[in-house]
């Protein structure tokens, strides 16, 4: 029997998967840099390069970066990947062996059975369901770095939001302090009865309409700001070395034309690559299931047996499961079912794959000419108007309040401006998302 045992427990060992030292998070950040630029770190590098970026205004690719460093939601999904490693080395490692003991005694004479037994069906299968597991653990890693990619856009968005509302509060104030200004003159003007009172009226209505949208934007910006220390994942004691830029960046001079783009989306989404994994991962359980047959166990293992006053007994025993009552059809139907659904799961994510960036490119396309429109031709066109306006007031052929109205219709240009052009960046954010994973909002 011990040389049953030998090359049995020599292919236990060889059998034997172990942890990896880096836990399956090279592969995590390699997929994450490759869609991003950028990759989660260890704890105290982290923490380093955390307050580095944050001694200057912090840019749209430094949030994100940010964000894969210590955003905490972010890292308990990356946590999870342990969990699924241990899942994958347990798919590795046959199951325990099972010690059997019996006591029996009649009268005088005691008889002692000892047995151990080893899962012989599981030691067969053994490099099948190690596959099978392997495609589970690279599955889950595709996951995680789904979520460190899905984080990375949520970033950038809340980036873009954060310094755009900063951004229309500055314009705001000036709209503010014109229609201020505009309302003291108009109310001095009819003290001296230079001015009727529905014109007084007007400009102090709109002064009031003025504070109100002031009073808006600014706080929209806390709520955009706000929404960007959650995204980044920003304890208290950082809070307040969180600069933001004075404004957006420009537009980019042209409008380049990505080729192929949805041949791109599904080379390179992770849903789509996930869905393909599963798939993969549906075809090898089949095959497992294909490969017990009609028996679901078979166990083998030494046995002997004592009595008293006799010579103990060597031998081995085996134990076989019978296929009388199930004889295996229900699991390769279920196997089956499933790799049908992962068959179709898989079409139906690189079906939308497709339909999603064709959708997000136009959408880039449109927030691009609008933002050029703005900046190329209405905002300029504002800027003359002011002009003639101007002249004309040094002409004594307007009034100051033609010249005070023309100053806020040209403030409100640049607002849209640069609404226009924060609508541009998210479109730009989400358009890279299509190509690399689902977009974060719908």
């Amino acid at each position: 029997m011990s040389r049953l045992l030998i090359p049995l427990a020599a292919l236990l060992l060889a059998g034997c998967a172990g942890f990896s030292p880096d836990g399956g998070m090279d592969r995590v950040a390699a997929l994450a840099r490759e869609r991003t630029g950028h990759a989660p770190r260890p704890g105290a590098e982290a923490a380093a390069r955390a307050a580095e970026l944050l001694r200057a205004p912090l840019t749209a690719d430094g949030a994100v970066e940010l964000a894969l460093l210590q955003h905490r939601g972010l890292q308990a999904r990356l946590a999870a990947l342990g969990v699924a490693e241990a899942d994958f080395v347990r798919a590795g490692r046959l199951a325990n062996p099972v010690f059997g003991f019996g006591r029996l005694r009649a009268g005088s004479a005691l008889e002692i059975d000892r047995s151990l037994m080893f899962d012989l069906l599981g030691l067969l299968t053994l490099p099948a369901a190690r596959q099978a597991g392997q495609a589970r653990f690279e599955q889950a890693q595709l996951d995680a770095a789904a979520a460190a990619v899905e984080q990375a856009g949520l970033a950038r968005e809340a980036w873009t939001e954060a310094v755009a509302a900063r951004q229309l509060v500055q314009y705001q104030e000036q709209v503010h302090d014109a229609a201020d200004a505009a309302s003291e003159l108009a109310g001095r003007m009819q003290q001296a009865g230079n001015l009727p009172a529905l014109a007084r009226l007007r400009e102090q209505a709109f002064r009031a309409d003025a504070a109100a949208d002031l009073a808006r934007a600014r706080q929209q910006a806390v709520a955009a700001r706000e929404q960007l220390v959650r995204t980044l994942g920003l304890q208290p004691d950082q809070l307040d070395a969180l600069q933001l830029p004075e404004r957006l960046p420009d537009l980019p001079p042209a409008l380049p034309a990505p080729e192929q783009a949805e041949q791109q989306a599904l080379a390179r989404r992770l849903d789509v690559l996930a869905a393909q994994q599963r798939a993969e991962a549906a075809a090898r359980t089949l095959g497992l299931d294909q490969a017990t047959g009609l028996v679901g166990a078979l166990e083998l293992g030494p046995q002997n047996k004592s009595s008293s006053g006799a010579a103990r007994a060597n031998g081995w025993e085996a134990a076989v499961e019978l296929p009388l009552f199930d004889l295996g059809r229900t699991r390769w139907a279920a196997a089956e079912a499933r790799h049908r659904q992962a068959l179709h799961e898989a079409a139906d994510v690189a079906l939308r794959a497709r339909s999603e960036v064709r959708e997000r490119w136009a959408a880039w396309q449109s927030a691009h000419a609008l933002a050029r429109h703005w900046r190329d031709e209405a905002l300029p066109l504002r800027q003359r108007i002011a002009e003639q306006t101007l002249l004309h007031y040094n002409g004594m052929l307007v009034g100051v309040f033609d010249l005070l109205a023309d100053a806020r219709e040209q403030v409100r240009a640049v607002a849209a401006t640069v609404q226009a052009q924060r609508d541009f960046w998210l479109a730009d954010s989400r358009l890279q998302q299509a190509m690399a994973m689902p977009p974060a909002h719908p």
